[in-house]
């Protein structure tokens, strides 16, 4: 028997490309007709603690703004479209966090974006997208 689908709780892990846009999009359109929500993720490089004070508390204002400004058209987006959601600015290695976020909010899929590198180039560069689908706890729909 196939496996079922939980769309009623969606991780949408975003970066501000055309690509997580276009994942947003399906997102949504999977969030309206499962009348469920999304859990909107962004994840930004980790703030080195041992850059001490004033420095480690203008770098994390520095990237909470930034992490803001890029997700604006997402929550503008999903405001629109009046699909329920949170959204989360984590700081750490972008693929962990997805898997861990998408374990703790107990999503049912996430939906990302990818840039469809392959062959050698994917290899070399690793891949967020490659290493969510090895490690994640539900499945993982990928929007190109």
């Amino acid at each position: 028997m196939p496996a079922k689908i939980d769309f009623t709780r969606i991780l949408l892990p975003v970066d501000g490309s055309d690509y997580s846009m276009q994942a947003a999009l399906a997102a949504v359109e999977m969030a309206r007709l499962a009348k469920g929500s999304i859990v909107l993720l962004h994840c930004h490089r980790p703030v080195p603690t041992a850059l001490g004070e004033p420095n480690f508390q203008d770098l994390t204002e520095r990237y909470a703004r930034e992490a803001a400004e890029m997700l604006a058209p997402f929550r503008e987006l999903l405001v629109r479209a009046n699909v329920p959601y949170t959204d989360k600015i984590v700081g750490g290695p972008t693929a962990e966090v997805i898997v861990e976020v998408a374990e703790l909010e107990k999503c049912g899929v996430i939906v990302m974006g990818t840039k469809g590198k392959s062959g050698l180039e994917s290899l070399v560069l690793g891949s967020v997208t490659h290493k969510v689908l090895h490690t994640s706890p539900c499945p993982v729909l990928v929007i190109r």
